[in-house]
């Protein structure tokens, strides 16, 4: 049986604006939570920290990148010369809002890519990279304002542990599974795939779940205690009706 999630386009059209807006606000913990509400439970990619924290907010559809193991006849340095190596094949094919999603098979002790590329992404327009494997050129990406999230940082090239094979395919990142045009977003904690077809709804109830919780954060601070305000009784979402009047969301 094929799977429709396969057999879909893998030409996303960009995100609406106010969905990037909505996910661009809301924290990657809120995600998870209204993911679970919707029966996903592996959705957060354990283990990969932003390399540079005040470029940390990233919101884009995921340009998938799959590698697999490197073998010593076929991973040598004259690869590079060839346009059509895979790697650099997806860094020139990545396009504006679009995140390049590295499957390394959670193998750090090579690099996945390094400044030199981090940077032509960077100027391709593409809206962040992320890998389950390490980086090269850590102090580069520290300071590049391109959002970037690994699992470590190694000075060894790709070349000695990976060897790129797929472009644009279903693939496992931090165990996660990532489908081209899914919706990667990520902030100061981490990375949450939302798929593709739930990003809108995802987004708005995103948006409404944590204008709830800033209400009920300032009822905490005020000395109430947990029962009946967080989880929220009806008595409480009367009192967050009223204010909420008063102090609507901000997009």
């Amino acid at each position: 049986m094929t799977d429709v999630r396969e057999s879909r386009s893998t030409d996303s059209e960009p995100l609406a604006p106010e969905t990037v807006a909505a996910l661009r606000q809301v924290s990657t913990a809120t995600l998870t939570t209204q993911l679970m509400a919707r029966g996903l439970r592996n959705t957060f990619l354990v283990g990969l920290r932003p390399l540079n924290p005040q470029a940390a907010r990233m919101v884009g559809t995921a340009f998938t990148l799959r590698y697999i193991p490197a073998r010593e006849d076929l991973d040598v340095l004259g690869v590079f010369a060839d346009p059509e190596h895979p790697q650099r094949k997806a860094v020139e094919s990545v396009g504006p809002g679009q995140v390049l999603v590295m499957d390394c098979r959670g193998q750090g002790r090579a690099a996945s890519l390094g400044g030199i590329l981090g940077t032509r992404l960077l100027r391709r327009g593409a809206a962040g990279v992320v890998t389950d494997g390490a980086v090269r050129d850590s102090p580069t990406f520290a300071t590049l304002g391109l959002p970037a999230y690994s699992a470590g940082v190694s000075a060894t090239t790709n070349l000695v542990q990976h060897h790129a094979v797929d472009l644009q395919v279903p693939i496992g990142c931090a165990e996660v599974p990532v489908y081209p045009g899914d919706v990667l977003v990520g902030d100061g904690e981490g990375v949450v795939c939302v798929p593709r077809e739930l990003a809108a709804e995802v987004a708005r109830d995103a948006v409404a779940q944590e204008h709830l919780e800033e209400f009920v954060q300032a009822e905490i601070e005020a000395g109430a205690a947990l029962p009946g305000v967080y989880p929220p009784n009806e008595q409480t979402r009367e009192r967050y009706r009223a204010w909420a009047k008063d102090n609507p969301p901000q997009l």
